[in-house]
């Protein structure tokens, strides 16, 4: 078996790399956080996503030794001038353990945004930045970093049950579905993270066989 790290807790991220580099690695394993000794998870305090996917990327190989794969990413909306942007999972405020539905509330909040915003003026992209960062011996590491964008446009409800964060209001270029209501193969095929990952996934196959 042959693992890499992936910087995140996020199971639907998770799910989403191990089928992703699978297809090229059949007995890859994607680890997470939960799955490694704990360590210090540094801010997210670069104002792009491949500053703040370098950020976690580094982190990881440094507390635990593994290859590590990081991605920020998140939905720039053509009418909030890019925003939410790298502060997309926080657009709502700072998730915590109050029982608060984070991902509800960031996506109540954008639509109450965009309330009077015609259909038109409501295009949008998924922004996804992947960093792989892996050691090379004597303290020095390696980095790469590729990144994907998914075009599409926010809708005016929720719709779906599948995916996550904003996955439920936004409607990729071409399709009738939300991406929360696409299967996860046909979302796989489209989605910023899924061109990132089959971009940068021939390289961890390459450093993972040589490791």
């Amino acid at each position: 078996m042959t693992e890499v790290l992936l910087a995140s807790r996020n199971t639907g991220k998770l799910l989403e790399m191990q089928r992703i580099l699978g297809e090229q690695m059949p007995d890859i394993r994607v680890l997470g956080l939960s799955e490694v000794e704990e360590y210090d998870e540094p801010a997210e305090t670069e104002p792009t996503f491949e500053g703040n996917a370098l950020i976690k990327a580094r982190a990881a190989v440094a507390a635990t030794g593994l290859p590590s794969l990081a991605d920020d990413s998140g939905l720039c909306v053509d009418a909030l001038n890019g925003m939410p942007g790298v502060l997309s999972a926080r657009w709502s405020g700072t998730p915590n353990s109050s029982g608060v539905d984070i991902d509800r509330a960031n996506n109540q909040l954008l639509l109450a945004q965009l309330s009077d915003v015609p259909d038109v003026r409501r295009g949008a992209q998924f922004r996804c930045a992947v960093a792989f960062v892996y050691p090379v011996g004597c303290g020095e590491v390696m980095e790469h970093v590729v990144h994907g964008v998914m075009p599409g446009a926010v809708i005016r409800e929720m719709r779906g049950a599948g995916g996550f964060g904003y996955d439920v209001v936004f409607v990729a270029d071409g399709h009738a579905k939300t991406s929360a209501e696409l299967p996860a193969e046909e979302k796989d095929a489209i989605s910023h993270r899924g061109r990132a990952l089959r971009e940068i996934a021939p390289t961890v196959t390459e450093v993972l066989t040589w490791l």
